[in-house]
């Protein structure tokens, strides 16, 4: 039978593991309502509250590890004697796990030498990151989509008003294009009048190629589809540039799947979205690299993928490459609506085009392209 006295000392004891099993969780919802910290810096700052809520404060280590991340207390070594460890579930996917470790021999107790209410709060604790973790995420996807939202409402947008400049601006380029013509058959038209013609003509020939490619955009030309073979229209893409990747000094390696369906697509559309994409690969590597390009089939599509071991491009960058007018080229080098354009005509055909990229890495553009047609369009 327990003395008085050494009932009161169980009750001290427990009193004791309950405060410091309270502290650690506040310790943890503080750090969780500090929405100004990443989900890392979260996860340093309960890693080291964890250690003073064990029997052994002095000589606990913690560590948390989620998607092979390991976040560590300061004195965690690999050298542990008993370590407790409970999982990370996140919507039934085990994501990591939290662990509390002594690296020194101690005695005995319910788990090893940790205590049976050590294990409950280790539970309650990976149960608690569980749920940062889930609420840090879709707060993020919040706001992703979001962004996407504005981005599609400001394209759309964009595409509204470059429609109505395009057709506003066919009229009179018609008119500039067909009196510079009859201007042209003059006989009697000096040198230099007829080179200031030309010019006239040149120049508006490139402002209908400008308008045209803003119909594109605002899909206000409809694809002319036909059944064609995407590795085809890759090679015919090719062929136009042979030339100048190899004076570039670029390599161009072709893995084209054999076993590819024909698909529903506008031919011209489609070579100029891929002339395009090369052109951009060729011009992000001026001292030379290789290009890469690859065709295959994947659940109901056909992929290509157009890799360049260019200059790459940052995060800011990336998030305004479908932004009408947005080039990072010198003035005159470039419209900024390669790009857009291709997002249109890829989009018009039912697919998806995605572009990732790592400066002096190079970039990788992917293209989807249903292989059954749609029957919207």
């Amino acid at each position: 039978m327990e003395t008085p006295g050494c009932l009161n000392e169980h009750a001290q004891s427990d009193l004791l593991e309950r405060i410091k099993e309270l502290s650690c969780l506040y310790g943890i919802a503080r750090l969780a309502a500090e929405t100004s910290l990443s989900i890392a810096m979260v996860l340093d700052g309960i890693v080291e509250v964890l250690p003073a809520a064990w029997l052994y404060p002095d000589v606990a280590c913690a560590r948390i590890v989620l998607d092979k991340c390991s976040y560590l207390t300061s004195n965690y070594t690999r050298r542990i004697k008993h370590r407790q460890q409970a999982p990370i579930v996140i919507d039934g996917k085990k994501r990591g796990y939290v662990e509390v470790a002594y690296p020194q021999e101690k005695p005995g107790r319910d788990e090893g030498p940790f205590l049976k209410e050590e294990r409950a709060l280790l539970d309650t604790v990976a149960k608690e990151v569980a749920a940062i973790i889930m609420r840090r995420e879709a707060e993020q996807d919040k706001v992703k989509l979001e962004e996407q939202l504005r981005h599609a409402d400001r394209l759309a947008t964009i595409g509204q008003l470059a429609a109505g400049v395009a057709h506003e601006l066919n009229e009179p380029l018609g008119h500039i294009l067909g009196f510079a013509q009859l201007v042209q058959k003059c006989p009697d038209l000096p040198m230099q009048a007829r080179a200031d013609v030309d010019r006239i003509l040149s120049t508006s020939l490139y402002a209908r190629e400008i308008v045209k490619k803003l119909l594109m955009f605002s899909r206000q030309i409809s694809p002319q589809k036909t059944r064609v073979n995407l590795n085809h229209l890759v090679q015919n893409g090719l062929n136009l540039l042979e030339f100048r990747c190899a004076s570039d000094g670029i390599a161009v390696h072709c893995f084209l799947s054999s076993d590819l369906p024909e698909i529903d697509a506008d031919p011209s559309q489609l070579t100029q979205v891929f002339v395009n994409l090369i052109v951009n690969a060729i011009q992000a590597m001026p001292y030379g690299g290789t290009l890469t390009i690859r065709t295959f089939r994947e659940r109901g599509k056909v992929s290509l993928a157009i890799e360049d071991t260019g200059v790459g491009m940052d995060e800011e960058v990336l998030q305004k490459i479908f932004t009408p007018f947005f080039t990072t080229k010198d003035v005159g080098l470039g419209t900024g609506l390669g790009l857009p354009v291709a997002h249109g005509i890829i989009a018009a055909h039912g697919g998806s085009i995605k572009i990732e990229s790592k400066v002096g890495k190079g970039t990788t553009c992917r293209i989807q392209l249903p292989t059954k047609q749609n029957r919207s369009l």
